[in-house]
């Protein structure tokens, strides 16, 4: 009965980030990390006041694209600006353009007591998902060229130069 009410409390999933985001590049890892917390609960089964708490301990993620990945013990982390791009174990590469809706998993071992009593672990975990995250994915074009625009002005690339075909 623990476990059935442990799944029905409202518990947060917490949140999932993108790095870069909102808009990443397809071929590039997108690092994505999650952010939850421990969280109490105070509820009555059968007449008796339940403490219930429920601490994250695992992490999924579905990028939107058909791949998933998780559950993962650890929720990734945030990377420094000049390190967007690095593979981590929550990373993932979009081989496809689009938006996407990034769904974050979070897995809850839970404890409950019950009128003040010692804390007993609740069987299996509690499973609860973050509301998406849309992510989307760009392509990226690079030219080189040999001139710059003020050698010559109507070269490709120039403001007031053709379009590329």
């Amino acid at each position: 009965m623990i476990q059935t009410e442990f799944q029905q409390l409202p518990v947060a999933a917490g949140t999932s980030t993108a790095q870069p985001s909102p808009h990443t590049l397809r071929g590039a890892e997108t690092n994505f990390f999650a952010d939850a917390a421990e969280q109490q609960f105070d509820i009555t089964i059968l007449a008796q006041s339940v403490h219930v708490v429920a601490k994250p301990v695992q992490y999924s993620w579905n990028y939107g694209d058909g791949t998933h990945q998780g559950p993962l013990p650890a929720s990734g982390g945030p990377l420094p600006q000049d390190r967007w791009g690095e593979k981590t174990p929550t990373s993932h590469v979009y081989t496809l353009t689009g938006d996407f809706n990034v769904v974050l998993t979070t897995h809850f071992k839970g404890t409950y007591s019950v009128n003040g009593g010692p804390p007993l672990p609740i069987p299996g975990q509690g499973v609860f998902n973050a509301p998406p995250q849309t992510v989307s994915v760009w392509r990226s074009v690079t030219r080189n060229y040999a001139d710059t625009c003020l050698e010559n002005p109507r070269g490709q690339g120039c403001p007031g130069a053709a379009p590329l075909p």
